[in-house]
């Protein structure tokens, strides 16, 4: 198989606003192919990293990416949004920092048998972890057409979710769909002309929504953001990498609501709720990756990074 080149998102960036100390605790909590934790367990001499992967082919490759570092890193096959069961059983009470990139790694996508891309013929699949039973084979043919048409408008933001919903329902009434092609064939015969010549596939944001859906990655999201900043020491920070505007607004309001999240009417002057800040901004407004990173690495384009620090 040939090797698939992997490029860190917002690697320079994510790194420095992390503010690696050589004695800390750190957390990845999306390991994927180690670019981000290589450069934290490089700055690291008696601290130790716990790398987090959902995915067990992630883990599976861990120890030999990162060979060199193995004494100083402790991988973990799980769901970030499983976090405080994770620390407990690594024996960590808090750490210094954490990081997590929301995106898919690009094994996942390149690797046609995973289901992930319209861009190869293949099962229909997208699991992360293939422990789970969910996949898109059984979403795409068992989901009633209103619970489809909600997962494309709502997480994939398709127009047209409603249209692609009822042909899909339509046609797996003749037989099972089975694959990314007779998935792509369904959406791209339920588009209007105009739409299916827009730049970007015709299949992306269905991908997307069905990717979101079969992995509960909003969910899982969610949770890590209502535990992770809990188990920082004070000092410690949190950086997270988002790449659509579903998973950023998550970020941006759970960092809000932890920063100023006063509940008091504007007019008051001073505040009565009794809330108190448990941690700052870091980044005012979300890092993007610059016009080299952008032409370097495509995929990195639509990456935003949020960064808050533990008051």
């Amino acid at each position: 198989m040939m090797a698939i080149k992997h490029i860190p998102v917002l690697l320079r960036e994510s790194i420095e606003r992390l503010n690696v100390k050589p004695d800390g605790i750190y957390v990845d909590g999306t390991f994927g192919m180690g670019g981000h934790s290589r450069e934290i367990a490089k700055r690291l001499k008696t601290g130790r990293l716990i790398a987090i992967d959902r995915d067990a082919e992630a883990i599976n490759q861990a120890g030999k990416l990162l060979s060199e570092y193995k004494n100083r890193i402790s991988f973990v096959h799980g769901n970030f949004s499983d976090l405080p069961d994770i620390l407990k059983d690594e024996k960590v009470e808090s750490a210094d920092g954490m990081l997590f990139d929301l995106g898919v790694s690009s094994p996942q996508l390149d690797c046609a048998e995973r289901g992930f891309s319209y861009m190869s013929d293949a099962p229909l699949d997208m699991r992360m972890d293939k422990r789970e039973e969910l996949t898109a084979l059984e979403a795409v043919n068992s989901w009633p057409a209103d619970k489809l048409r909600r997962v494309f408008y709502e997480y994939g933001e398709e127009k047209y979710g409603g249209q692609i919903a009822g042909a899909i329902v339509k046609k797996r009434a003749e037989g099972s769909i089975n694959t990314t092609f007779e998935l792509n064939s369904i959406i791209f015969s339920a588009m209007p002309a105009a739409a299916r010549r827009e730049a970007q596939h015709p299949s992306k944001r269905c991908y997307q929504a069905l990717r979101i859906a079969v992995n509960d990655e909003l969910g899982a999201i969610a949770a890590m953001l209502e535990t992770a900043p809990d188990k920082l020491k004070p000092g410690g920070r949190i950086c997270v990498i988002s790449f659509h505007s579903l998973e950023d607004r998550l970020v941006k309001n759970a960092f809000a609501a932890r920063v100023n999240g006063c509940r008091c009417p504007a007019d008051f002057p001073v505040c009565v709720c009794g809330f108190t800040p448990t941690m700052k901004l870091i980044t005012k407004k979300p890092i993007t990756p610059g016009d080299a990173e952008s032409a370097l690495n495509p995929r990195a384009r639509s990456a935003k990074l949020r960064a808050a620090e533990r008051l």
